[in-house]
């Protein structure tokens, strides 16, 4: 009578465990830097009522605002989230800090790897309208680039 094998050997159970720890240290890192892309992205979101508030400013006077106040909007200190700490208006450039600032109520669930890093929206004014960049450079603390919406791109 003739021997029959049921179920895996060891060394096919070791083989499938290698193959997953293997993904699993591929997937993590991309899943964090995917997470940290969310949170930055309320940022934009809440840097989109400024824009609004610049824009119309603009329209109105013909240059662009030099504060918060000049363009409408709320102090930097009352615009946050979760991950955002402030957003400030400076002769019409948007400059979003993502982690506590000025009110320890925002931010506070940002990243590590974001805290305290900034994105400034900088705004191109023509005839009638005005459009926006993203940037990282010229702020004080820099967002990294992967750590860019897609927007910002």
């Amino acid at each position: 009578m003739k021997n029959v094998q049921k179920g895996f050997t060891l060394i096919e159970l070791m083989i499938v465990v290698a193959i997953i720890a293997i993904l699993a240290a591929i997937a993590i890192p991309a899943y964090q830097d995917y997470t940290i892309r969310s949170q930055v992205s309320e940022g934009l979101s809440l840097a989109d009522g400024s824009k609004t508030g610049i824009a119309e400013f603009f329209t109105n006077h013909g240059t662009l605002p030099t504060n918060n106040a000049s363009a409408g909007l709320a102090s930097p200190s009352s615009i946050g989230g979760n991950y955002v700490g402030s957003v400030t208006v400076a002769n019409g450039i948007i400059t979003v800090k993502y982690g506590p600032d000025q009110n320890p109520a925002f931010g506070t669930k940002i990243n590590a790897k974001a805290t305290g890093k900034q994105l400034i929206l900088s705004p191109t004014a023509s005839v009638g309208s005005v459009a926006w960049t993203c940037k990282v450079t010229g702020a004080a603390k820099p967002l990294d680039a992967k750590y860019l919406p897609a927007s910002c791109r």
